[in-house]
């Protein structure tokens, strides 16, 4: 008799063991099989904890093995233990099978804390913050109350569904019911405030006695959330040498992220030094913090030495550097990177492709973009809306608008960045009336157009220089309250500038309330193209009025006004006030603008000397050399041109443009064979030849004419037309005009 109960006790003490043993090792299925072989083999089994174990092994799996286990336990009638009731509604839940899971809720006879706290967590997780919380007030009309775990994740989800109301209310009930001295609710309470409002955020964290490293943390995150880094940064200081208390790596997280955001790579590298004392550069959030860090302060060397020295970087560190490649503009690393992912077995994802489009674009190399096209097919991403509008960004850039069309058709949702891309594309390849028309289709299907979209529409509008066009898309951004952005208001202005309308480019000017510096760039460069070099040189004195500082594009406005305009001393001038007064670096683009200016006016020597001084690097850009041979096309000089002209084809032998600038040089000096020589060179080499246009306006339609293009109705009246106007130019003396290229 006593050794029969003795077997019977260790078999079930067998059963209950290896029950346990399976399900804390996740096997799931053998924790079920081992079970149903101890049921059949007659062993009972009655305790709580090996049926809650069952019970969560069998919801891991299916709702079919948990209903077959439900009705073994209401056969047994151990359905009265409140632990094995929440452990069924739980399993339902998890299953998503919410009616079967209300109809236990009800049944239940002795439900507890935990019944009310597994119907909230499942709406709460849900994100159904309406039901969590009607579940939350009758539970407490029950008399239940929640635990603090319920309490952080109803504050979570307000936080994350912007809930103000409820957060208000939840903070009465902590304060009420005597959760307020609970830390972890206090920090969750803060967490929420700070997405909502810092400076109720600032009176609770004031008023907490009792602060760990979780609630400074929470409030420098929530600083760099509300763009107030140095304020995040000041925090950080204040936690650290006044209440002395260590941070760990959620911490520097955020202060990484302030130095990112304010641009500080000084700030940037104590907070690395930091990192590195404390010992926390083995995380792999910080070490990626870091790489982000120094790539968006433009350090990418630092950004690379921080990834060479992680112990295991993830794709997120992979995507970091090659995403802060591109962002600096190496893209030759960004993909010897991309070739490095392959090499380690890393599986590229929606991020990195993105970025590596980003080079096919530079490159304009269709080829690796249809790579990169196959690769999202394989990898089946082409649902991903932000890649497929990168794809067709990709191709547009390397001339392939066709496959661009075929990929936005396709596309059954466009989202508004697919049609501005596309309008943008248009009017990259120079079909500004097509971009209209995708634009007004655009309208047709009720998509809101966004700064962006507008922003392009402009651009179109300043590439067809269609005055009436022009002013109804002004009319579109004052309509859909888009104009007094300053980016639109600045891209209002550059389309009047390019439509010859500085009048409209002026008053655009001065309603924009927020002026920057590409806003006041943009306002130099419209007087430069439009021949009014003294009022750019007016409106730059204006900036200094305004302590607006001229960054290196206005910069280059103004030396392109003094070049056009032929005001060479004013020019000079401020060449040198840039490094001495403004603090600008002078690139190949300035001193390519000073050598025009001073060729222009025929003062090639200096021109020349400028060359000698310049930086070595700079003096090897083809641009330079290119100034220097449209002005000895424009003054007929052929010795200066013979001199130029194997120096740029050398620096630059697949550049069509410096074939038929020299071309026409050396047409302009009377020497036909050598001009004839430099087309036939360029047709030798496979350099193709873009033909030059001019676009008229007539009856409010932009025209285009091709050089040397008959295609033209009316081509035989339109050369006829052409030559009486010459003519008549020569007969009246203005002949010279002409040789100018005016």
């Amino acid at each position: 008799m006593g050794s029969h109960f003795d077997r019977s006790f260790t078999r079930i003490t067998g059963t209950i063991s290896r029950v346990k043993e399976l399900f804390c090792n996740g096997s799931w299925h053998e924790a079920l099989v081992h079970f149903n072989e101890a049921k059949r083999a007659g062993v009972e089994i009655t305790q709580p904890s090996v049926i809650n174990s069952v019970v969560k092994a069998s919801s891991k799996l299916s709702n079919k093995h948990g209903k077959s286990i439900h009705g073994w336990v209401l056969k047994q009638g151990l359905d009265t233990f409140s632990s094995v009731g929440n452990s069924i509604l739980d399993s339902y839940m998890k299953c998503r099978d919410l009616d079967s899971a209300m109809g236990i809720f009800r049944s239940m006879r002795s439900r507890d804390s935990v019944s009310w706290n597994v119907i909230i967590h499942w709406f709460l997780d849900q994100r159904d913050l309406g039901r969590g919380l009607w579940w939350f007030r009758r539970a407490r009309v029950d008399g239940f109350e929640p635990t603090v775990a319920t309490l952080v994740l109803l504050l979570q989800v307000c936080r994350s569904t912007w809930l103000m109301n409820q957060l208000f209310e939840l903070h009465g009930y902590i304060t009420k019911s005597g959760f307020w001295g609970s830390v972890p609710v206090q920090n969750s309470l803060l967490g929420a405030y700070t997405g909502f409002d810092m400076e109720r955020a600032e009176d609770m964290f004031d008023e907490m006695l009792e602060r760990d490293v979780i609630s400074w943390s929470v409030m420098i995150a929530g600083y760099v959330h509300n763009e107030e880094a140095d304020l995040g940064l000041r925090m950080f200081v204040k936690m650290v040498s006044v209440a002395k208390i260590d941070p760990d790596e959620v911490t520097l997280v955020s202060v990484l992220k302030a130095c990112t955001s304010i641009q500080s790579m000084i700030v940037g590298r104590m907070a690395h030094g930091f990192v590195l004392g404390k010992g926390l550069d083995a995380d792999s959030f910080v070490e990626n913090s870091l790489i982000d860090m120094y790539c968006k302060c433009g350090d990418v060397d630092s950004a690379f030495r921080v990834f060479s020295h992680m112990t295991w970087a993830n794709l997120v560190s992979w995507n970091s550097i090659v995403s802060g490649c591109v962002l600096n503009e190496k893209y030759s690393e960004a993909l010897s990177v991309f070739r490095s992912m392959g090499k380690d077995e890393i599986e590229a994802d929606e991020v990195t492709l993105v970025n590596v489009l980003q080079t096919c674009k530079y490159y304009v190399n269709l080829s690796w973009c249809k790579s990169v096209h196959c690769l999202v097919f394989r990898k089946g991403y082409e649902s991903n809306d932000f890649l497929h509008n990168s794809l067709i960004d990709a191709y547009i850039k390397c001339g392939r608008i066709e496959i661009a069309w075929d990929l936005f058709n396709s596309m059954d949702k466009k989202d508004t960045v697919s049609w501005s891309t596309m309008i943008s594309g248009l009017t990259y390849n120079g079909e500004p009336d097509e971009a209209v028309r995708v634009f007004n289709e655009m309208i047709h299907a009720q998509k809101k157009p966004n700064a962006i979209t507008i922003i392009n529409l402009l651009e179109a509008c300043s590439v067809s220089a269609e005055l009436k066009r022009s002013k109804s898309a002004h009319g579109i951004a004052i309509r859909t309250c888009l104009a007094p952005e300053v980016a639109v208001g600045t891209a209002i202005v550059d389309m009047y500038s390019k439509c010859g309308t500085i009048e409209l480019a002026r008053k655009s000017f001065d309603q924009i309330s927020d002026k920057n510096v590409l806003s006041w760039s943009a306002m130099v460069a419209g007087y430069g193209m439009n021949g009014l070099a003294r009022e750019a040189l007016t409106l730059l004195a204006e900036m200094k009025l305004h302590n607006i500082k001229p960054n290196e594009v206005t910069a280059l406005s103004v030396l392109s006004a003094c070049s056009h305009g032929g005001f060479v001393k004013e020019g000079l001038s401020f060449f040198e006030s840039m490094v001495d007064e403004y603090d600008l670096h002078q690139g190949v683009e300035h001193y390519s603008c000073v050598v025009d200016m001073l060729s222009r006016a025929g003062k090639f020597d200096k021109a020349i000397d400028l060359i000698k001084e310049m930086p070595e690097v700079l003096a090897s850009k083809a641009s330079v050399w290119g100034a220097l041979l449209s002005a000895s096309k424009s003054f007929a000089n052929k010795d200066m041109g013979k001199d130029v002209v194997p120096r740029i084809l050398e620096l630059e032998p697949s550049n069509s443009a410096n074939y038929m600038l020299a071309s026409s040089m050396y047409a302009a000096c009377g020497l036909w064979s050598d001009a004839a020589r430099m087309r036939r060179l360029a047709k030798e080499r496979g350099i193709g030849v873009m033909a030059g246009y001019s676009t008229v306006n007539v009856n409010n339609r932009s025209c285009r004419f091709i050089a040397g293009d008959e295609s033209h109705p009316q081509a035989c009246a339109i050369q006829s037309t052409v030559k009486q106007l010459h003519r008549c130019m020569r007969i009246n003396g203005i002949s010279d005009l002409m040789s100018i290229g005016c």
